[in-house]
């Protein structure tokens, strides 16, 4: 029998999401940064696309780590728990952004500035690979089968809801500051701040108890794979290219969305990025609030069908887009942004749940994070460079609309191919359906 009573969900749901809003805060606002700061302070070039293009390579980087995270963090949490690796990852997560904004630049220490910039961008990732399998799984394994869909997309709201405090900072910094004090100094207090927020969040993660789910396959003695991602490779390997082809179209469309559109909406379109932050920053906003709506309509529906919506939306959406924006129009730029993040919303939602379903208890977090980070490097590592590389050769937006949809395409088809997941037991030994009065309750 386990002796510590398991969390009440609110609070489990509560700390995944302050923990994963502050992570993903860390991890965008890189990227932000990568478009509006880091091409002009560690990568001066004559060309500005080059120089950009040279920030999202370092901010590319960071998703390479991402898989390796998700590997180390993964063994031993399925080994010895989700709770502890979460504030490993916390701590890494916020310790490389403080970091960052005590970076010299190029102009004080040349070569040396990005070396830095990308070491840290590495510690980045790999904190990141760790962070979300653990987050989603302690909520997926707390609570109840029949509302596990909107539970677990609490932590997948962290990921707007770090994207809205990160582009909100910089939209707040950069509209109290001149253009030259924000450059030379103001860019470095969002940096700084990561270590305020590492601190609230780290106090909230400490006060939940580890997964019931764990904590029950560990009381039956259930015995712990010696190395848990070769059983993933050699049991789940078809749910692990679900996992991949699934994240394709969300990851893309994510990035694009996102941070190539402070790319294109200042260079193509012409506006100012003041414009185009607060556009992000009300997209982001009612992201924030429909990912756990989408999440509650795959309880009821299935992950597939509001999944497929998703992903069918987002390719559509792509040759909308880009025209929107380019009207130069902040409320046409706000709706570009906000329908494109709703549909992103519609595979978002469901995700955590959607995965945590595909493995077994004692090789879950591997097999989730493996999944989920093998994607993140072929998808939103190269999203942002892929664009911006279009933008300079074709000067035109179509190309881009369309590698957008292709992306979408190859989701729909590995969506399509995939099995119904609601009904699983998480308690099983394997991946079985099962009806929802047989799962685990809410404590």
């Amino acid at each position: 029998m386990v002796n510590t009573p398991p969390t009440r969900i609110g609070k489990v749901v509560g700390a995944s999401l302050v923990g994963t809003t502050i992570e993903w805060y860390d991890f965008f606002l890189y990227g932000s940064a990568a478009a509006l700061v880091f091409n002009k302070l560690f990568f001066p070039t004559e060309d500005e696309l080059t120089g950009t293009l040279l920030a999202f390579l370092t901010y590319a980087i960071g998703f390479v780590a991402r898989p390796i995270g998700g590997l180390v963090f993964g063994h031993y949490g399925d080994r010895f728990g989700r709770k502890r690796l979460l504030v490993v990852s916390l701590l890494m997560m916020g310790g490389a952004t403080f970091l960052i904004g005590l970076l010299p630049t190029y102009a004080t220490l040349g070569v040396g500035a990005p070396l830095l910039l990308t070491l840290l961008r590495l510690v980045q990732g790999f904190a990141l690979g760790g962070e979300w399998g653990g987050a989603v799984l302690l909520v997926s394994e707390h609570g109840h089968a029949r509302h596990r869909g909107f539970w677990a997309s609490w932590p997948q709201a962290g990921a707007p809801g770090g994207n809205l405090l990160a582009t909100g900072v910089l939209a707040l910094l950069a509209a109290v500051q001149p253009e030259d004090a924000f450059l030379a100094w103001g860019w470095r207090i969002s940096f700084l701040l990561s270590g305020v927020l590492v601190l609230i969040g780290l106090w909230i993660r400490l006060t939940v108890t580890e997964s019931p789910v764990f904590a029950e396959a560990l009381a039956r003695q259930e015995a712990a794979p010696k190395a848990p991602i070769l059983d993933v490779l050699r049991h789940h390997w078809r749910d692990v290219l679900v996992a991949i082809g699934a994240r394709l179209a969300e990851n893309v469309s994510y990035y694009v969305i996102t941070a190539f559109i402070l790319v294109y909406g200042t260079t193509a379109a012409g506006l100012p990025k003041g414009t185009v932050l607060n556009a992000v920053l009300i997209a982001s906003a009612v992201h924030f609030v429909t990912i756990p709506l989408w999440g509650a309509l795959s309880d009821r529906l299935g992950r597939r069908p509001v999944y497929l919506l998703g992903a069918a939306g987002a390719g559509a959406w792509s040759f909308a887009f880009f025209p929107l924006v380019d009207t130069a129009s902040f409320g046409l730029v706000t709706l570009a942004a906000t329908v494109g993040l709703l549909f992103h919303g519609a595979m978002y939602g469901p995700q955590a749940a959607f995965f945590s379903e595909l493995f077994a208890t004692r090789m879950r977090y591997s097999g989730v994070s493996i999944g989920y980070q093998l994607a993140s490097i072929v998808a939103g590592a190269l999203a942002p460079i892929i664009a911006v590389a279009l933008l300079d050769a074709y000067d035109a937006s179509l190309p881009i609309s369309l590698y957008v949809a292709a992306s979408a395409v190859l989701t729909l088809i590995a969506v399509a191919f995939a099995r119904e997941t609601r009904d699983r037991d998480l308690t099983a030994v394997a991946p079985t359906t099962s009806r929802p009065s047989q799962t685990l309750t809410t404590q």
